[in-house]
């Protein structure tokens, strides 16, 4: 099993009201340079969110949610101290709860 850290938020805040994409834009080509592979992904309406450890910070959440999902502790913890408002965790995967830590809900385009 591994264990996955997260940031979590409403897509709105997220995607919309965050410059975030330019975020993550500069960390992937942060990676690119220092030739590490990527750790983190982002995932709308994350399947996490609906196991049953899982339904307290559901609940805190406004939906449709959104997450940064990453197998780098620090990373998240510096995505918190970016945005401030959003609620951080972490779950380990797979298990019967979470079968695949970066599931999507989201109908797919």
């Amino acid at each position: 099993m591994q264990t996955y850290y997260y940031v979590l938020a409403s897509q709105k805040f997220l995607l919309q009201e965050e410059p975030f994409e330019e975020v993550l834009k500069e960390r992937k080509r942060h990676y690119q340079e220092q030739e590490k592979q990527i750790d983190f992904w982002l995932v709308k309406q994350p399947a996490f969110l609906e196991a049953p450890e899982m339904a307290e910070i559901k609940g805190k959440c406004p939906q449709p949610a959104a997450a940064v999902i990453s197998t780098n502790p620090q990373f998240i913890t510096w995505l918190k101290l970016r945005l401030e408002f959003v609620i951080t965790g972490e779950f380990q995967a797979p298990s019967a709860g979470i079968p695949d830590a970066l599931a999507s809900l989201a109908p797919v385009a």
